[in-house]
């Protein structure tokens, strides 16, 4: 199996599941389901883990109790968390509010950040790099990472040159038309010329991975979702999982279709071990 680094948040979500579809202005009941471990760099990462993989995390948690918590869950589940270093504050937490479709609304409460981009990433050898991580300020180091390893990188963001990758992920609504309409072209101007492929993931209608003079399409598996938290990390862990044990890019993308859409019969933020000793 492959080492995987994996660059991202480690949170908690505290989650609530609600009685009627969610309206803005009205009053409404739900069900506290507790506190889960999520995320996207854990919900990514202890997918791989448990998919046999090498999983380095770098990423921050608080000096408090929920991020003792956190880096204890973490390796629990297989993850090396030698990378993830404790700040002042408080770890990142979430509200998760799942409807009776299943759909998700995550409202964040903390955001647990480093000062500084995580140099310490470059000291660390791996098969491929991935990055769930809306800061902007991490483009000289997946630059250099490049040259030792692939690397695969989630937009947003999608400024000029922020995610120098070989890989770009994007769920289809979080694109502007612009990049909907040129998606390979737009993602060359986030990401530089090294791009081999822009993959804008739809929901349940699959996804399209997008080459310079290429384009692939895979329909997604339907199934009855119970929970669309952390369905798109899951998608990012299958694709990461097929590309690294030597798939090529349409067995790549079948892979994570089915990985995203296994997320979302799950009452859980990471896939379950149940749930991938099925898919692998």
């Amino acid at each position: 199996m492959a080492r995987i680094l994996v660059v991202g948040s480690v949170a908690r979500d505290e989650v609530i599941r609600l009685g009627t579809p969610f309206h803005a202005g009205t009053h409404m009941q739900g069900e506290w389901l507790g506190e889960r471990l999520g995320g996207g760099a854990s919900n990514t990462g202890v997918a791989l883990a448990r998919a046999g993989h090498e999983t380095v995390i770098v990423s921050a948690t608080g000096n408090d109790r929920v991020g003792r918590e956190l880096l204890a869950e973490l390796t629990a589940n297989g993850i090396d968390s030698s990378q993830i270093i404790t700040v002042e504050g408080a770890s990142t937490r979430s509200v998760v509010m799942i409807d009776p479709e299943g759909e998700r609304t995550i409202v964040n409460l903390n955001r647990c950040q480093e000062t500084k981009p995580p140099a310490r990433l470059l000291n660390v050898a791996a098969d491929s790099l991935y990055v769930r991580s809306w800061s902007p300020d991490l483009g000289p180091l997946l630059d250099a990472k490049m040259q030792s390893c692939r690397v695969i990188a989630h937009m947003p963001p999608c400024g000029d040159g922020v995610r120098p990758a070989h890989i770009l992920v994007a769920s289809q609504s979080d694109l502007e038309a612009l990049m909907l309409n040129e998606p390979f072209e737009a993602g060359r101007r986030v990401a530089g010329n090294a791009l081999e492929w822009v993959i804008v993931t739809r929901g349940e209608n699959g996804a399209t991975a997008y080459a310079l003079d290429d384009h692939l399409s895979v329909p997604a598996p339907k199934v009855k979702a119970i929970d669309t938290t952390g369905a798109g990390d899951a998608f990012a862990a299958g694709l990461i999982h097929a590309l690294v044990s030597g798939a090529d890019m349409n067995q790549a993308l079948t892979t994570a279709c089915a990985w995203g859409a296994e997320a979302t019969k799950w009452e859980s933020s990471t896939l379950p071990i149940e749930a991938i000793k099925s898919l692998v």
